[in-house]
C-alpha cells in the first residue's frame, strides 16, 4: 500500500503564496495520475488540480491562473503552488494517487487564508 504525506498548509494571509508537496512512499509516480483535492468546512470534497503521467494538467475553474501542479519523479513528489490566496481556498489539501488497482489519499494539510 502506497502511502502518500502532505505537507506546506499553514496560515497564509490573503494574496499570499504557499506549496504543498505530497511525497510517496514506496512506488515511484511514474505511471500514475496524481492530483489534489480540497474540502472546506461543512463542503464536499472537490477536486482542484491534476496531472496525468505524460505531464497533462488539468485545473478546477477556482485554480486556473492562480495554482500550479507539478510532478518530481525521482522524488516521488508532486507538488501545488499557490498563489493569490483567497479566503475561500480556506480547506484541507489532499493528495491522491491513481493508476491500475490503486486509489490512495493522503491524511491531508490545512490551508487557512485569513487576515
Amino acid at each position: 500500500q502506497v502511502q502518500l504525506v502532505e505537507s506546506g498548509g499553514g496560515l497564509v494571509q490573503p494574496g499570499g503564496s504557499l506549496r504543498l508537496s505530497c511525497a510517496a512512499s514506496r512506488t515511484t509516480l511514474t505511471n500514475y495520475l496524481m492530483g489534489w483535492y480540497r474540502r472546506a468546512p461543512g463542503e464536499q470534497r472537490e477536486l482542484v488540480a491534476q496531472i496525468t503521467p505524460g505531464g497533462t494538467t488539468y485545473y478546477a475553474d477556482s485554480a486556473k491562473g492562480r495554482f500550479t501542479i507539478s510532478r518530481d519523479n525521482p522524488k516521488r513528489t508532486v507538488y501545488l503552488q499557490m498563489s493569490n490566496l483567497k479566503p475561500v481556498d480556506t480547506a484541507v489539501y489532499f493528495c491522491r494517487l491513481l493508476g491500475g488497482r490503486s486509489d490512495c489519499w493522503g491524511q491531508g494539510t490545512q490551508v487557512t487564508a485569513s487576515s
